[in-house]
């Protein structure tokens, strides 16, 4: 059986523009129990979404269950506006509106607050992110009013100061995790965070045509060696495959993960000991995801 930690209902992992277009007109019901259905055959039990505009992890959440399913959701991200994020979901400009955003999440049934404190990988410029990350004290404001409302912490979260900075604030899981350094993986070790890295938004790229792959192998080769590090210190990594983005297909992108993982935890050649500790750990740390990322 298998975790998704990270994933988005909505999107297609094809076009998110034309999911997003798709689902501007309504939340298709029939898209989703698609989707639910792919999950239960591939032996997904556990859903974490990363939230969206339309009602689509919501609606996804009701209806997990039937498909033998617990799916969880933020109802919709969180980020300031004029900074990524308004992909998954609404905006604030100050602290108040903030509060309130994360108050309106919890009125439509939320299970935890996602939010957004740094760019994405900038894929056209190696190494590079599209942004810098929001400043230290907004960061730790933002962790402490959702822990005060009783939310744990999604936080997407890429480059060195980012991460030190949320988990400084006691965020409860980094999303993707992207240019970490050493001192991260030792924060990391040291904190209650649990690391969801969604290698194979970056794996699954090579050879699409889309990006340059030699950059692309080599940024792989970054974020394994970082990855593999952590499992070395023994930082808690959960799987999520961040399902729905481009070449990440629902039901499929979290059995890459395993797969990455796996390679990344064991090397060459595998043994029989080594999957078992390695199935052990990423149910382990997913357990922890799903107890911690629900409201009673």
């Amino acid at each position: 059986m298998f975790y998704e930690c990270h994933m988005h209902i909505f999107m297609n992992g094809e076009n998110y523009r034309a999911a997003a277009a798709h689902y501007k007109l309504g939340v298709d019901e029939a898209d989703i129990r698609e989707k639910l259905a792919a999950y239960a055959r591939a032996g997904v039990i556990y859903l974490r979404d990363g939230g969206d505009h339309y009602g689509a992890s919501a609606l996804a959440a009701k209806l997990a269950p039937e498909y033998g399913i617990t799916c969880r959701t933020p109802i919709f991200g969180i980020h300031k506006n004029g900074h990524y994020g308004k992909i998954v979901g609404r905006g604030f400009d100050t602290m108040k509106e903030y509060h309130q955003l994360v108050r309106e999440a919890g009125a439509a049934g939320a299970d935890f607050i996602k939010i957004m404190v740094s760019g994405i990988l900038d894929f056209e410029r190696e190494g590079a992110l599209t942004e810098s990350s929001l400043g230290r004290e907004e960061i730790r404001e933002m962790i402490h009013i959702a822990h005060e409302e009783g939310f744990a912490v999604m936080a997407h979260t890429n480059g060195a100061d980012a991460v030190r900075a949320v988990i400084d604030a006691g965020v409860d899981s980094i999303e993707h995790g992207n240019f970490m350094d050493e001192d991260c993986l030792l924060a990391l070790r040291d904190s209650r965070t649990i690391w969801v890295p969604t290698f194979v938004t970056i794996s699954n790229l090579i050879g699409s045509g889309r990006y340059d792959d030699e950059a692309l192998c080599r940024l792989k080769e970054r974020q394994g060696a970082i990855i593999r590090k952590g499992f070395q210190y023994g930082v808690r990594i959960a799987p999520g495959s961040d399902a729905g983005a481009y070449r990440v297909p629902h039901a499929q992108g979290i059995r890459d993960e395993y797969r990455e993982l796996y390679e990344l935890y064991a090397g060459l050649p595998h043994t029989a000991d080594e999957k078992k500790e390695f199935d052990r750990k990423m149910e382990e740390a997913a357990c922890e995801v799903e107890a911690r990322f629900r409201r009673e």
